[in-house]
């Protein structure tokens, strides 16, 4: 633990109640601090939030939110949480103080554990997030660095509430919240996590454990989340042989890419891995209860109790001397069944080597400060947060492309947040461009199935499709790609990485309800999705009066919207015409006339049949018609005629 004298929180007294000693360390969202509870005399560890943080009002009530639903959180693997408050312009949380060290201590020093520390850790680990999850909390950064294996031999969970509530802080600038090197997929991708996203993180914390280092690392944090987004995670054996395939197969499950192929919470992981504990250690079905694996044993000082845990570790080559010491401890361990002593020595023997060096990494030459969390941010005010560690900002930025985070905010850093180096170290922050430009594929013509496969592989993103009804086009033939706004997305151009394409898809022509009466229609065309409108009645040679003729778009309209309304054409039936007066009139006129009222022509006899179809017709006149001029008669009707020769 270092203090750092300048620091003005150090000797406040909080809502005159909590004491700020010293400070113990410092993260992207707030710093710890060692206090003393005056009320209950207690030492305590105050969680402050940093100022940039405690002045979004937003933020700050999810805080509180999140940090009542933390402090109803009681269990024995969970730090407790014991009161959340502001004192001025600082927002505070007060929790557990555990000595001891974190799993990210721990594998700093010993990179591989054995297969039974590994299980127990995640035991301890999984019953505290099960309670969690049972309670409708998400954890969502879950890490070595919030596993505390205290002094005493307690595993316990931290950070509940923090990251969850840090989300109201992110969200605008859709910076990607958690520590990359944990991400499940969905959170890359589509920034969204549950239960499932926090059995990634385990998943990943065990293969680390078993493996000796992350499944995915790369020169940037991007490059790590797109491996996580896109890459399966192998097994720990491919790096470790010693590491069982009952393991194997509990690291691959908790990491499906599809959270569907996962355990759906920790409560059923945890099933899982006390199964494959009791296989591996051989003991058969026995009375042991799931929690009997974490039951304290008495301690030879103060008569604290402390978790049950595992074997002294074991580094991964064969040939490695475990020492007397380790060895001892092993051999007691496996006679009494119990795998408390490991951690508690390990601890012990960590917290008296850090006291030793203290001085030379807290304050002398050898003092190293974590990388800050800045994503998301304006380069000015990473800067500001970098140099607030006593870190170098190099001259010049590093850029690079992302869906996610907004041109001119900060992607990460090199090196990538959290890493430990040394106090005036220079740390380059990698800018964003924006998304990608990529170009647009063909759409229309396509499948609705295959444009959905076409987008995605070209990484935009798809919207939800709309739907509607084209007289000339098929049932699911894609008619449109449309962008932001809406906008006609043209082949070949180019368009941001991860944009949305929605898609313009037909339902096929307008349901054909001619011949209906008007009511069945309408029904017919809800059926479809569609509201009959009665628009104009027309005459019509072939359906009755008062039926439908047809339902046709709106006049103007190509395409009808799924949802949207049409016009029902009604018939008036066959149109009704008066026989014109061509009495008197040549056979020429009286034809033209007729046939101009929407009649035809026939002949009374044979005769004026004969002369309308010889050279005398130039000649003939009507001399009679029938049925007579005035008549009112269906059109199409034949009128018969009478001629003779003048």
């Amino acid at each position: 633990m270092s203090t750092v004298s300048s620091d003005p929180m150090i000797g406040r007294l909080l809502d005159g109640r909590y004491q700020v000693r010293s400070r113990i360390a410092r993260g992207g969202m707030a710093t710890v601090y060692l206090a003393t509870d005056l009320r209950l005399e207690r030492r305590v560890a105050i969680k402050v939030i940093h100022p940039h943080l405690a002045d979004d009002s937003q933020y700050r009530l999810r805080f509180i939110q999140e940090a009542r639903s933390a402090a109803r959180l009681a269990h024995p693997n969970v730090v407790n949480v014991y009161d959340q408050g502001q004192d001025d312009e600082t927002a505070y949380l007060v929790m557990e103080y555990l000595p001891g060290i974190t799993l990210r201590d721990l594998l700093n020093d010993h990179r591989v554990l054995t297969t039974e520390q590994a299980l127990d850790i995640m035991e301890a680990v999984l019953s505290g997030l099960a309670a969690a999850h049972r309670s409708g909390i998400v954890h969502r950064d879950l890490k070595p660095e919030n596993v505390l294996l205290a002094d005493d031999g307690r595993i316990k969970i931290s950070d509940f509430g923090l990251a969850r509530a840090a989300s109201a802080a992110t969200a605008t600038g859709n910076a990607l919240l958690g520590t990359v090197a944990y991400l499940s997929p969905e959170l890359v991708t589509r920034g969204v996590a549950d239960t499932r996203s926090d059995i990634y993180a385990i998943g990943i914390m065990l293969y680390e454990m078993l493996a000796g280092e992350q499944p995915f690392q790369g020169e940037q944090p991007f490059h790590v989340a797109q491996q996580h987004a896109n890459d399966t995670v192998p097994t720990p054996s491919t790096l470790n042989p010693r590491v069982p395939a009952e393991l194997d197969e509990l690291v691959l499950w908790a990491t499906a890419r599809d959270p569907e192929q996962r355990p759906r919470d920790a409560g059923i992981m945890l099933s899982q891995l006390l199964e494959t504990q009791r296989i591996l250690s051989g003991l058969g079905n026995d009375d042991t209860t799931p929690m009997q694996h974490t039951m304290v044993l008495p301690m030879a000082v103060g008569g604290t109790d402390a978790t049950q845990v595992i074997a002294p570790v074991q580094p991964i080559r064969p040939d490695a001397d475990l020492g007397p010491n380790v060895a001892t401890l092993t051999e007691k361990s496996a006679k009494r069944k119990s795998r408390g002593g490991w951690l508690v020595a390990l601890v012990l023997l960590l917290a008296g080597l850090a006291a030793g060096a203290g001085w030379y990494f807290g304050a002398g030459p050898g003092a190293s400060v974590s990388v800050p969390d800045v994503a998301g941010l304006e380069p000015a005010a990473a800067a500001e947060a970098l140099e607030a560690q006593n870190l170098v900002v190099a001259a010049e930025n590093a850029t690079a492309h992302s869906p996610t985070v907004p041109v001119d905010r900060i992607i990460g850093t090199d090196p990538p947040v959290g890493s430990a180096v040394e106090h005036g170290s220079t740390v380059t922050l990698i800018v964003s461009l924006g998304p990608e430009m990529l170009p647009i594929p063909t759409l229309v013509g396509l499948s609705e199935a295959d444009a959905l496969t076409a987008i995605a592989d070209a990484r935009f993103t798809a919207g939800t499709s709309r739907y509607v009804f084209h007289a000339d086009s098929a049932a699911g033939t894609v008619l449109q790609a449309l962008g932001a706004g809406d906008v006609d997305l043209v082949p070949g151009e180019t368009y941001g990485e991860q944009q949305e394409i929605t898609l313009i898809v037909s339902r096929g022509p307008i349901p054909d309800v001619s011949g209906q009466a008007v009511e069945e229609a309408k029904a017919l065309l809800a059926e479809a999705g569609l509201t009959g409108v009665e628009a104009v009645e027309e005459y019509n040679d072939t359906i009755p009066a008062g039926l439908v003729i047809r339902a046709q778009a709106p006049q103007g309209q190509a395409t009808v919207p799924e949802g949207g309304a049409v016009d029902l054409i009604i018939s008036k039936g066959i149109e009704q015409v008066a026989v014109p007066d061509v009495e008197g009139d040549f056979w020429a006129d009286a034809k033209a006339a007729l046939e101009g009222a929407g009649l035809t022509v026939d002949f009374a006899d044979l005769l004026s049949g004969t002369i309308a179809n010889s050279p005398l017709a130039n000649v003939a006149t009507v001399t009679g018609a029938n049925p007579a001029a005035g008549s009112m008669v269906d059109k199409g009707s034949a009128v018969q005629l009478k001629l003779r020769v003048l």
